[in-house]
């Protein structure tokens, strides 16, 4: 009996086994190998985007940086963008699920933007005063960033990390040169901007530079003999490798790049340059907007909140016309912090009153803890006014909204509760870390970004206030109608200067006029557009979408019309592109909500 027993359990171990190898030779069906395609693409991206791995928590690769930039380069890149959207498409959509569909779409849309930009020579324009590595990296080795600085391997990868990034960084001159012999070259103050960044960079002693900041807090584990070789191989990297690096682009730029930048700043200045910023609005909006039209909605959004502005002076007995009352908010010293320990204590209240208030809206929330820092001193001067930077997914880093406090005069205090409710809560912390802590999506859709719903949310959330008890103050809600003028102003003014022939005095006279950001802010603005066309398009785009979205759900679900769930929908698929968002939201109304 007991022989019968286990020649049994022997025959239907047998048939589990063959059962098992009959699963594992069965081919992928669609959604494994949407799932698989995607998993693959992260898996390249990340390894030819070192950065990008190590923003998402992933360390494996923090010893590489990318390649250098060449034309062979840009001709890998293009390929490798073909080769995906032909493996795309080689997969039926329709025996998708419905997440599986969103997948589907918006990797390939992501696929036709990023090949479309290939007719444009973009690799002429590697740094500029907003954007740029030259900028990034120095964050990165300070210790106090993305860049993990924990053990002796941790340093060890940060020197072979810069080391390529010194050769990236050398091959921004043959770049540039090309570039300006076919006639593609960065407004000249833009240079001028860039020429202290890199100066900074190029110290006599290595121990003043930011790349030795985490030579000087290394953890008190490490042993002497171990602390001496680093700061050994620190001050070399530093001596013998980067500061030789930024002083030949910094010689190259004022020598001989600088006399032939262009006095224009509008992209159609350029060679082909109209087609090309109708593209830079496609990317950042994935919406086919037309820059006239974009012109004219930014004048009407302009008019009707300069209206509101008005509405609040008169409520707070103001008298004088609204260019007065601009001129009033940006002297008196009552609405500026006096000290930058006072505006953190501020921005940290209002913080924690708001999350207290979140459960009206939301019945979901991030887990990754988050935290108000300054601005760093040493990126201070040519950073924004604020940012969020990601939590990493293994919850070694919080969730980090930075505040610029190197001017306290562009931090007034009617700002604080939109700022927060932009950078932080529900805005970027909020969506982005939901975006990435979701594990039921591909990790290519856990980190992937689009401007437009990033940003669209984040400016939809500054419209929340009202529903969680902020803006009773009325100079805060003008500090809500500042900020969302600032987005209003940006579609007139990036289209102005991009498509329209407009002057960077005449973009900042615009937004002067319009407004009462102070004119250092102003200044920043307008050069930020002049460098990264279309990006700014995004916000107010973006918003009007989402706004028209919750409106059409309220009208078509009336009193079924429940908010937590509709933010549910617009927040746990993580970023979309607009046309895929807006299907998918209106498939949700179709269904009852």
């Amino acid at each position: 009996m007991l022989r019968a027993m286990n020649m049994t359990r022997s025959f239907t171990v047998l048939a589990l086994c063959s059962l098992l190898v009959a699963a594992c030779a069965r081919p992928p069906g669609p959604g494994e190998q949407v799932t698989l395609l995607l998993d693959d693409y992260i898996e390249e991206s990340l390894k030819l985007k070192p950065l990008n791995a190590t923003y998402q928590g992933d360390n494996r690769y923090n010893d590489l940086f990318r390649a250098p930039i060449s034309a062979e380069q840009v001709s890998r890149d293009q390929a490798r963008q073909v080769h995906w959207l032909e493996r795309l498409r080689q997969i039926d959509p329709a025996e998708l699920s419905e997440s599986e569909q969103l997948s589907w779409q918006s990797f390939e849309l992501d696929r036709l933007s990023a090949l479309a930009g290939f007719e444009f020579p973009r690799h002429y324009f590697p740094l500029d005063q907003f954007n740029g590595l030259h900028i990034e990296m120095p964050a990165f080795a300070s210790g106090d960033s993305i860049q993990p600085f924990a053990t002796v391997e941790d340093y060890d990868n940060f020197v072979l990390r810069a080391q390529g990034y010194a050769r990236w960084l050398e091959s921004t001159i043959p770049a540039m040169r090309e570039g300006a012999a076919k006639g593609y070259t960065l407004p000249r103050y833009i240079v001028e901007k860039m020429l202290p960044q890199f100066r900074t960079q190029v110290v006599e002693d290595p121990a003043g530079s930011s790349f030795y900041l985490a030579v000087e807090n290394m953890p008190a584990g490490f042993s002497e003999k171990e602390q001496q070789r680093i700061r050994a191989e620190y001050r070399e990297l530093i001596s013998a490798t980067l500061v030789p690096a930024y002083s030949r682009v910094l010689d190259f730029l004022e020598t001989e790049y600088l006399p032939l930048a262009r006095n224009s700043v509008g992209l159609s200045a350029l060679p082909g340059g109209e087609d090309w910023y109708r593209w830079e609005i496609a990317r950042h909006t994935t919406l086919p907007l037309d820059p006239r039209e974009v012109h004219e909605t930014g004048l009407a959004e302009v008019a009707r909140i300069r209206t509101e502005m008005a509405a609040v002076a008169e409520a707070v007995g103001f008298s004088g016309d609204l260019q007065a009352f601009f001129r009033h908010l940006k002297t008196e010293d009552r609405y500026y912090f006096e000290s930058e320990e006072e505006l953190l204590a501020v921005y940290r209240d209002t913080a924690d009153r708001i999350e207290a208030a979140l459960p009206r809206l939301f019945d979901i929330s991030p887990r990754a803890d988050l935290e108000i820092r300054p601005v760093e001193a040493f990126r201070a001067a040519s950073s924004a006014g604020a940012s969020y930077q990601s939590a990493a997914p293994d919850g070694s880093r919080p969730g980090i909204f930075y505040i610029n406090t190197y001017n306290l005069r562009a931090q007034p205090r009617y700002g604080v509760e939109t700022l927060i409710l932009h950078e932080a809560l529900p805005g970027h912390y909020f969506q982005g870390e939901l975006q990435s802590e979701n594990d039921s999506l591909p990790r290519y859709r856990r980190y992937n970004h689009h401007t437009v719903y990033s940003e669209g949310w984040a400016l939809y959330a500054e419209s929340l206030g009202h529903e969680l008890g902020l803006f009773e103050d009325p100079y805060q809600w003008y500090g809500r109608l500042n900020d969302e003028q600032l987005r209003a102003m940006r579609l007139v003014v990036d289209s102005g200067l991009h498509a329209m022939g407009w002057s960077r005095q005449q973009a900042i006279d615009y937004m002067l006029d319009n407004s009462s950001l102070a004119l250092s802010d102003i200044e920043a603005e307008v050069d930020r557009y002049i460098v990264w066309p279309g990006q700014a398009l995004a916000y107010k785009s973006g918003d009007i979408r989402l706004q028209q979205l919750r409106a059409e759900a309220e009208s078509a679900l009336g009193d079924g019309f429940d908010i937590r769930a509709f933010h549910r929908q617009l927040l746990l698929e993580g970023s979309l592109p607009m046309p895929v968002l807006e299907q998918k939201i209106k498939a949700w109304i179709d269904a009852g909500g």
